[in-house]
């Protein structure tokens, strides 16, 4: 960051690198849907363009999805929403683990159900499960990100994972008759 603030642009390139897969994968299950591209470019644009005003004890990454996560808003409130919302997230494995073919097809059906599912639960249930277990964030740094007080994380991540588990239950119990 030090190197960044003095203006040197491969260490921004770097801080870019090490943080895009997280920031779209924030700005997907938010609801940024076909413009996480764009948010997540805009959301870099404006932490390099606010540089001055980051902090340099706080740590970078929460900083930045706070930006993903306004402009995330931003979009979703300015945009009619459309049938179909695109989430690629699961499509996105940062550990670079490569199933086998009928593996992939297997995970990916079942992680694209489960989006579909997460994608019927408000707003901030998206956003607190997305930051807790799809980024795997602790409840300090989602705090941050979402600008909600700690004990807000808690509780809302409490309800929304007894949201989704409704949602989820039947499609389990489904699996274990047919499997």
């Amino acid at each position: 960051m030090a190197r960044t603030c003095a203006g040197d642009l491969s260490a921004f390139a770097e801080i870019v690198r090490r943080h895009h897969s997280a920031a779209h994968r924030l700005a997907l299950v938010s609801g940024a849907g076909d413009d996480a591209d764009d948010v997540v470019q805009e959301a870099f644009v404006r932490a390099y363009n606010a540089l001055a005003q980051f902090r340099a004890d706080s740590a970078f990454r929460p900083w930045l999805l706070r930006i993903v996560v306004n402009l995330t808003r931003n979009s979703y409130r300015s945009r009619v929403r459309r049938a179909g919302l695109v989430f690629r997230a699961a499509q996105l494995r940062a550990d670079g683990y490569v199933l086998d073919p009928q593996g992939v097809v297997l995970v990916a059906e079942r992680d694209k159900r489960l989006l579909a599912m997460l994608r019927t639960l408000p707003d901030k249930d998206r956003q607190v499960l997305g930051c807790r277990f799809l980024l795997d964030l602790s409840e300090a740094e989602t705090a941050e990100v979402l600008g909600w007080p700690r004990g807000s994380v808690k509780s809302r991540t409490s309800r929304a994972l007894a949201r989704l588990r409704v949602l989820v239950e039947p499609e389990l119990a489904g699996e274990r008759r047919h499997g």
